[in-house]
Order: C-alpha cells, then sequence, then structure tokens
C-alpha cells in the first residue's frame, strides 16, 4: 500500500484573523512575529509557493519601543530618480508624521522578496492607537 503526500491546493487555504498589540514591544522583534503570521508559516499546510497567509491588525502601532540610539540613528531613506532627489529623515521623525509607516517597514522587509509580498500586505492592517474597524472579526 502506498501513501502519498497530498500538496496542499489553494482552495484548501483557510484565513484566520490575528491581532497583535505592540504597546511596549521592541520594533525587530515584534516584526518577526507579525511576518510570520502574514504569512501563514504557523499552518500545517504551509507551503511556499502558495499565499497561504492570514489576515493582521495591529494597533498601537505609535507605542512600539526601539532600543539603542535607533530613535535619532536610524534612517528612512526615499529617492525620487531625479538629481538631488534623496530624502532622508530620522526615525523620531517619521513616529511623529506617520507613526505606522515604522513597523510597515520593518514587516515588509521580512516578507519573502518575491511576487507574493504585495499580495501578503494587503491583508495586513496597522492602525497608530487602540481602536480599529475590525472588532466584529475577534468578538468570536
Amino acid at each position: 500500500m502506498k501513501t502519498i503526500t497530498q500538496s496542499t491546493q489553494a482552495k484548501d487555504i483557510i484565513r484566520t484573523w490575528h491581532i497583535f498589540d505592540v504597546k511596549g514591544k521592541v520594533l525587530g522583534r515584534i516584526a518577526t512575529e507579525i511576518a510570520h503570521a502574514l504569512m501563514g508559516k504557523g499552518k500545517p499546510n504551509f507551503v511556499r509557493h502558495l499565499d497561504c497567509g492570514n489576515h493582521v491588525v495591529v494597533v498601537n502601532a505609535s507605542h512600539v519601543v526601539v532600543t539603542g540610539k535607533k530613535e535619532t540613528d536610524k534612517l528612512y531613506t526615499n529617492y525620487s530618480g531625479f538629481p538631488g532627489g534623496l530624502k532622508t529623515k530620522a526615525l523620531w521623525q517619521v513616529r511623529r508624521e506617520k507613526p505606522t509607516k515604522i513597523l510597515r517597514s520593518a514587516i515588509y522587509g521580512m516578507l519573502p522578496k518575491n511576487k507574493l509580498r504585495d499580495r501578503l500586505v494587503t491583508r495586513l492592517w496597522i492602525y497608530a492607537e487602540a481602536d480599529h474597524p475590525y472588532k466584529d472579526k475577534f468578538s468570536a
């Protein structure tokens, strides 16, 4: 008698909802947990070539903590493609203007660099404070 391992197919994927409260958590450590849940790597039917990910809601993103001197030394750059178009901001400036960008860029960098990354990020919702519109997904 032969036993054949069944490969996961797209119709077999079940997406669940996860919520992460990042208040007081270290940026890099919580970003790895969020990326792990976003990819669905904890599922028993995870395969790398399919989008097995879950829906992830992150709250209190403005209260995430960084260690050392990263608050002043970590830089976020943006280049327009034109001469003189390089813009650089420190983490404290980004936190003041758009606090969700800090966590989004950390999670985005931890996702696989392939065609699935943009599809995975569509199921990531980050909010600067505790209130979010997906409360009904977690009441069960």
